[in-house]
Protein backbone atom coordinates (compact mmCIF):
# COMPACT_ATOMS: atom_id res chain seq x y z
CA UNK A 1 0.00 0.00 0.00
CA UNK A 2 1.39 3.39 -0.99
CA UNK A 3 1.69 5.95 1.78
CA UNK A 4 0.92 9.64 1.19
CA UNK A 5 4.60 10.42 1.63
CA UNK A 6 5.45 8.19 -1.32
CA UNK A 7 2.96 9.92 -3.60
CA UNK A 8 4.51 12.53 -5.84
CA UNK A 9 2.18 14.79 -7.80
CA UNK A 10 3.68 16.71 -10.66
CA UNK A 11 2.46 20.33 -10.70
CA UNK A 12 0.40 21.22 -13.73
CA UNK A 13 2.16 23.49 -16.17
CA UNK A 14 0.23 26.53 -17.34
CA UNK A 15 -1.54 25.87 -20.61
CA UNK A 16 -2.55 28.09 -23.49
CA UNK A 17 -5.54 29.47 -21.58
CA UNK A 18 -3.29 30.63 -18.72
CA UNK A 19 -0.93 32.34 -21.16
CA UNK A 20 -3.86 34.04 -22.88
CA UNK A 21 -5.40 35.29 -19.66
CA UNK A 22 -2.08 36.61 -18.38
CA UNK A 23 -1.55 38.45 -21.65
CA UNK A 24 -5.08 39.87 -21.44
CA UNK A 25 -4.38 41.05 -17.89
CA UNK A 26 -1.21 42.77 -19.06
CA UNK A 27 -3.15 44.41 -21.89
CA UNK A 28 -5.72 45.78 -19.42
CA UNK A 29 -2.93 47.15 -17.23
CA UNK A 30 -1.39 48.89 -20.24
CA UNK A 31 -4.70 50.41 -21.31
CA UNK A 32 -5.33 51.72 -17.79
CA UNK A 33 -1.91 53.40 -17.72
CA UNK A 34 -2.93 56.57 -19.55
CA UNK A 35 0.53 58.11 -19.78
CA UNK A 36 2.11 54.85 -20.85
CA UNK A 37 -0.52 54.47 -23.54
CA UNK A 38 -0.63 58.03 -24.87
CA UNK A 39 3.05 59.00 -24.87
CA UNK A 40 4.32 56.21 -27.18
CA UNK A 41 1.51 57.02 -29.61
CA UNK A 42 1.44 60.79 -29.21
CA UNK A 43 5.12 61.78 -29.00
CA UNK A 44 6.25 60.20 -32.30
CA UNK A 45 3.09 61.50 -33.98
CA UNK A 46 3.75 65.01 -32.67
CA UNK A 47 7.35 64.93 -33.91
CA UNK A 48 6.17 63.63 -37.29
CA UNK A 49 3.65 66.43 -37.76
CA UNK A 50 5.94 69.19 -36.46
CA UNK A 51 8.84 68.12 -38.65
CA UNK A 52 6.64 67.55 -41.69
CA UNK A 53 5.00 70.99 -41.60
CA UNK A 54 8.28 72.80 -40.89
CA UNK A 55 9.92 71.78 -44.17
CA UNK A 56 8.75 72.71 -47.64
CA UNK A 57 10.39 69.79 -49.43
CA UNK A 58 8.98 66.80 -47.49
CA UNK A 59 7.16 65.62 -50.63
CA UNK A 60 10.18 66.04 -52.88
CA UNK A 61 11.27 62.73 -54.37
CA UNK A 62 14.81 61.48 -53.99
CA UNK A 63 16.60 59.71 -56.88
CA UNK A 64 15.54 56.41 -55.30
CA UNK A 65 11.87 57.31 -55.87
CA UNK A 66 10.84 57.82 -52.21
CA UNK A 67 9.99 61.17 -50.68
CA UNK A 68 12.19 63.13 -48.30
CA UNK A 69 9.68 62.50 -45.51
CA UNK A 70 9.65 58.75 -46.10
CA UNK A 71 13.42 58.45 -46.13
CA UNK A 72 14.50 60.86 -43.41
CA UNK A 73 11.55 61.21 -41.03
CA UNK A 74 9.58 57.95 -40.97
CA UNK A 75 12.55 55.79 -39.87
CA UNK A 76 13.08 58.15 -36.93
CA UNK A 77 9.39 58.06 -35.99
CA UNK A 78 9.22 54.27 -36.18
CA UNK A 79 12.31 53.95 -33.99
CA UNK A 80 10.87 56.48 -31.54
CA UNK A 81 7.78 54.33 -31.08
CA UNK A 82 9.91 51.25 -30.37
CA UNK A 83 12.29 53.04 -28.01
CA UNK A 84 9.56 54.78 -26.01
CA UNK A 85 7.77 51.53 -25.25
CA UNK A 86 10.83 49.33 -24.74
CA UNK A 87 13.07 51.72 -22.80
CA UNK A 88 10.52 53.69 -20.73
CA UNK A 89 7.25 51.76 -20.45
CA UNK A 90 8.31 48.16 -20.09
CA UNK A 91 10.95 48.71 -17.34
CA UNK A 92 8.49 50.76 -15.27
CA UNK A 93 5.95 47.91 -15.34
CA UNK A 94 8.56 45.36 -14.24
CA UNK A 95 9.81 47.65 -11.47
CA UNK A 96 6.24 48.13 -10.25
CA UNK A 97 5.63 44.37 -10.20
CA UNK A 98 8.84 43.86 -8.25
CA UNK A 99 7.95 46.54 -5.71
CA UNK A 100 4.43 45.20 -5.13
CA UNK A 101 5.76 41.63 -4.70
CA UNK A 102 3.82 40.36 -7.70
CA UNK A 103 6.89 38.63 -9.11
CA UNK A 104 7.64 37.03 -5.73
CA UNK A 105 4.12 35.64 -5.46
CA UNK A 106 4.24 34.26 -8.99
CA UNK A 107 7.50 32.46 -8.21
CA UNK A 108 5.67 30.03 -5.89
CA UNK A 109 2.90 29.26 -8.40
CA UNK A 110 2.91 27.27 -11.64
CA UNK A 111 2.76 30.67 -13.41
CA UNK A 112 6.39 31.72 -13.14
CA UNK A 113 7.59 35.34 -13.24
CA UNK A 114 9.05 34.59 -16.68
CA UNK A 115 5.50 34.17 -17.97
CA UNK A 116 4.70 37.71 -16.85
CA UNK A 117 7.80 38.99 -18.62
CA UNK A 118 6.80 37.26 -21.86
CA UNK A 119 3.22 38.55 -21.58
CA UNK A 120 4.47 42.09 -21.01
CA UNK A 121 6.70 41.89 -24.08
CA UNK A 122 3.86 40.52 -26.21
CA UNK A 123 1.56 43.35 -25.16
CA UNK A 124 4.22 46.00 -25.65
CA UNK A 125 5.06 44.61 -29.10
CA UNK A 126 1.39 44.92 -30.05
CA UNK A 127 1.55 48.49 -28.77
CA UNK A 128 4.59 49.05 -31.00
CA UNK A 129 2.65 47.85 -34.04
CA UNK A 130 -0.31 50.10 -33.16
CA UNK A 131 1.96 53.12 -32.68
CA UNK A 132 3.71 52.54 -35.97
CA UNK A 133 0.38 52.01 -37.71
CA UNK A 134 -1.05 55.28 -36.38
CA UNK A 135 2.03 57.31 -37.30
CA UNK A 136 2.31 55.74 -40.72
CA UNK A 137 -1.41 56.22 -41.41
CA UNK A 138 -1.12 59.94 -40.68
CA UNK A 139 2.02 60.17 -42.84
CA UNK A 140 0.27 58.50 -45.79
CA UNK A 141 -3.03 60.39 -45.51
CA UNK A 142 -1.64 63.88 -44.97
CA UNK A 143 1.96 63.89 -46.22
CA UNK A 144 2.06 61.37 -49.08
CA UNK A 145 4.42 58.89 -47.43
CA UNK A 146 5.30 55.67 -49.22
CA UNK A 147 5.88 52.08 -48.16
CA UNK A 148 9.42 50.73 -47.86
CA UNK A 149 10.63 49.46 -51.22
CA UNK A 150 11.93 46.35 -49.43
CA UNK A 151 9.15 45.30 -47.00
CA UNK A 152 10.88 42.08 -45.93
CA UNK A 153 14.05 43.94 -45.03
CA UNK A 154 11.98 46.52 -43.15
CA UNK A 155 10.24 43.74 -41.20
CA UNK A 156 13.59 42.17 -40.31
CA UNK A 157 14.93 45.55 -39.18
CA UNK A 158 11.78 46.06 -37.09
CA UNK A 159 12.33 42.78 -35.24
CA UNK A 160 16.04 43.49 -34.76
CA UNK A 161 15.32 47.04 -33.53
CA UNK A 162 12.72 45.72 -31.06
CA UNK A 163 15.18 43.14 -29.74
CA UNK A 164 17.86 45.82 -29.34
CA UNK A 165 15.59 48.32 -27.60
CA UNK A 166 14.15 45.65 -25.31
CA UNK A 167 17.74 44.78 -24.45
CA UNK A 168 18.29 48.39 -23.37
CA UNK A 169 14.99 48.30 -21.51
CA UNK A 170 15.98 45.17 -19.59
CA UNK A 171 19.18 46.90 -18.49
CA UNK A 172 17.07 49.80 -17.21
CA UNK A 173 14.75 47.38 -15.39
CA UNK A 174 17.74 45.56 -13.89
CA UNK A 175 19.32 48.64 -12.31
CA UNK A 176 16.10 50.40 -11.24
CA UNK A 177 15.03 49.70 -7.65
CA UNK A 178 11.66 51.50 -7.89
CA UNK A 179 9.09 52.37 -10.59
CA UNK A 180 9.97 56.08 -10.37
CA UNK A 181 13.66 55.39 -10.82
CA UNK A 182 12.84 53.12 -13.77
CA UNK A 183 11.00 56.00 -15.47
CA UNK A 184 13.81 58.45 -14.68
CA UNK A 185 16.60 56.17 -15.89
CA UNK A 186 14.52 55.15 -18.90
CA UNK A 187 13.94 58.78 -19.88
CA UNK A 188 17.66 59.57 -19.62
CA UNK A 189 18.54 56.53 -21.74
CA UNK A 190 15.78 57.29 -24.22
CA UNK A 191 16.66 60.94 -24.80
CA UNK A 192 20.38 60.18 -24.89
CA UNK A 193 19.92 57.53 -27.58
CA UNK A 194 17.29 59.53 -29.50
CA UNK A 195 19.26 62.80 -29.47
CA UNK A 196 22.24 61.02 -31.03
CA UNK A 197 19.98 59.03 -33.35
CA UNK A 198 18.21 61.78 -35.25
CA UNK A 199 15.22 62.85 -33.15
CA UNK A 200 16.29 66.51 -33.20
CA UNK A 201 17.84 66.49 -36.66
CA UNK A 202 19.88 64.29 -39.02
CA UNK A 203 22.84 62.50 -37.50
CA UNK A 204 24.95 64.07 -40.26
CA UNK A 205 24.51 67.44 -38.52
CA UNK A 206 26.30 66.22 -35.39
CA UNK A 207 30.05 66.73 -34.86
CA UNK A 208 32.19 63.96 -36.33
CA UNK A 209 33.04 62.52 -32.92
CA UNK A 210 29.36 62.25 -31.95
CA UNK A 211 28.52 60.73 -35.32
CA UNK A 212 31.01 57.97 -34.66
CA UNK A 213 29.49 57.34 -31.21
CA UNK A 214 25.97 57.36 -32.64
CA UNK A 215 26.94 54.77 -35.23
CA UNK A 216 27.51 52.25 -32.44
CA UNK A 217 24.25 52.93 -30.62
CA UNK A 218 21.01 51.02 -31.33
CA UNK A 219 18.79 54.04 -32.06
CA UNK A 220 20.93 55.50 -34.83
CA UNK A 221 21.65 52.02 -36.20
CA UNK A 222 17.91 51.26 -36.38
CA UNK A 223 17.18 54.55 -38.15
CA UNK A 224 19.93 53.95 -40.70
CA UNK A 225 18.82 50.37 -41.26
CA UNK A 226 15.22 51.49 -41.86
CA UNK A 227 16.47 54.09 -44.34
CA UNK A 228 18.24 51.42 -46.35
CA UNK A 229 15.11 49.26 -46.29
CA UNK A 230 13.04 52.19 -47.56
CA UNK A 231 15.16 52.49 -50.70
CA UNK A 232 15.73 48.72 -51.11
CA UNK A 233 19.43 48.85 -50.32
CA UNK A 234 21.41 46.27 -48.38
CA UNK A 235 21.58 47.14 -44.69
CA UNK A 236 25.22 47.68 -43.64
CA UNK A 237 26.74 44.93 -41.52
CA UNK A 238 27.54 47.45 -38.78
CA UNK A 239 23.84 48.19 -38.28
CA UNK A 240 22.98 44.51 -37.88
CA UNK A 241 25.96 44.03 -35.56
CA UNK A 242 24.96 46.92 -33.28
CA UNK A 243 21.33 45.80 -33.06
CA UNK A 244 22.23 42.18 -32.33
CA UNK A 245 24.92 43.14 -29.80
CA UNK A 246 22.50 45.48 -28.01
CA UNK A 247 20.01 42.65 -27.63
CA UNK A 248 22.67 40.17 -26.48
CA UNK A 249 24.31 42.56 -24.02
CA UNK A 250 20.92 43.57 -22.63
CA UNK A 251 19.95 39.93 -22.09
CA UNK A 252 23.32 39.17 -20.45
CA UNK A 253 23.13 42.15 -18.09
CA UNK A 254 19.53 41.31 -17.18
CA UNK A 255 20.47 37.69 -16.47
CA UNK A 256 23.25 38.86 -14.17
CA UNK A 257 21.57 41.77 -12.39
CA UNK A 258 17.81 41.45 -12.65
CA UNK A 259 16.07 40.36 -9.45
CA UNK A 260 12.44 39.27 -9.19
CA UNK A 261 12.14 40.87 -5.74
Amino acid sequence: MTSPADTHIEPRRPGAVAWLRLTQAEARMTVRDTAGLVVPLGLPLLILVMQAISFDDVNQQLPSGVTVLSYYLLPVVVTLVIATIAVINMPSFLAMYRKTKVLRRLAVTPASPAMLLVAQMVVSFIQVLVGIGVAYGVAVLFFGASLPQSPLTAAAVLLAACAAMYGVGMIVASVSPTPNSAVAIGLIAFFGLAALGGMFGPVENLPDSLQQVAGWLPFASAVEAFQHAWVAEAVPAQNWTVLVLSAVVGAAVAAALFRWE
